[in-house]
């Protein structure tokens, strides 16, 4: 089968045309025949990094964590899916795990779902894993009914599904970003939109909480950002993190007697531990989806299978709007 593979690794290197073997069928797991896969973060650092990360599988390289697709065959022990169905999942591009910047997969079953009816393949490829994770982040911050909720980094791939869940989980939104795009996209997502570069935590805390604080910080952002989600969380509240790459004074967070929930959400296909969790979470998602309340929103450029370099390259200019969305 084709893949886009790396032979190198460093912010110089690029991806090409490559051909493998195309994988054989395992117990518990299916083949799928990839329609789309998205670009994540995680990637381009693995792309970047290389043996400095843990996670990264030795070269030459298939990266591409998420995926959506067609189940072509079906291993023993698989119960629920079947050919021909449609699904999505975040299940390779780490360690041995072959990544979905390739024609097929072998994915392990309990790490995805049908996909959601209303999606395209291309929508549907955008949210396994910044829709996992927004999630863990929300349910594990007790996320509810009435809370005030600040999402720091609402308008990124991460923050804008964690705006939409929150406003299903029935909160008072408000989100952080900068310049007019993110402003009308986090408005749009029904956050109240504000500029973190114009506007003190300060004068978020007192405008949106009355001085209060928020019940819940999600922040997105991380680094010397965690000192400001501290700063906006009420006493006793809840700060989620997903870039906790930091050393910080946890003395504001003891103060307030915090809760930090640190989300790494590849830990279950890293250890094989809990990797039903996902397939759980990516199906209550699907519903979600399919509801109406829950779309992924994806950049207005279009990537094809032998354009992986310049996807990896919109993401990391900061331009994108939106997942960065290649077409398999």
């Amino acid at each position: 089968m084709k893949t886009m593979s790396l032979n190198s690794y460093g912010s110089d290197s690029v991806f090409e045309l490559a051909e493998i073997a195309k994988p054989e069928i395992m117990p518990g797991h299916v083949i799928v025949k990839i329609a789309a896969t998205s670009v994540n973060t995680v990637d381009t650092m693995i792309r970047n990094m290389g043996a400095d990360l843990p996670l990264s599988p030795e070269l030459p390289a298939v990266l591409g964590m998420d995926f959506a697709g067609t189940v072509e065959a079906v291993g023993e022990d698989v119960a629920g899916f079947a050919v021909g169905d449609e699904v999505y999942g975040c299940a390779g591009g780490l360690m041995d795990l072959q990544g979905a910047l390739a024609e097929f997969i072998c994915a392990d079953a309990r790490l995805i779902a049908h996909k959601p009816k209303s999606l395209t393949m291309r929508e549907a490829a955008a949210l396994p894993l910044v829709g996992i994770t927004a999630y863990e982040g929300l349910t594990r911050a007790e996320v509810s009914q009435g809370q005030k909720v600040l999402i720091q980094g609402g308008a990124g791939g991460v923050g804008h599904v964690a705006v939409q869940l929150a406003k299903h989980m029935g909160a008072d939104v408000t989100a952080t970003g900068t310049g007019a795009a993110q402003m009308t996209l986090m408005a749009d997502l029904g956050a109240q939109p504000v500029d973190f570069m114009s506007t003190k935590t300060t004068d978020i805390v007192a405008a949106q909480t009355e001085g209060a604080g928020f019940d819940v910080v999600f922040d997105t952002v991380g680094g010397a950002n965690m000192t400001n989600s501290f700063e906006a969380a009420k006493l006793n509240g809840h700060v989620a993190s997903t870039v906790a790459l930091v050393e910080i004074d946890l003395t504001p967070a003891h103060f307030k007697g915090l809760s930090l929930h640190v989300v790494f959400m590849l830990l279950p296909m890293m250890h094989n531990v809990g990797r039903e969790v996902h397939g759980a979470i990516l199906k209550a998602l699907a519903e979600i989806v399919d509801a109406g309340a829950l779309k992924p929103v994806l950049d207005d450029q279009n990537f094809g299978f032998a354009d992986v370099t310049e996807a990896h390259a919109r993401l990391e200019s900061g331009q994108a709007v939106g997942k960065v969305v290649i077409d398999i």
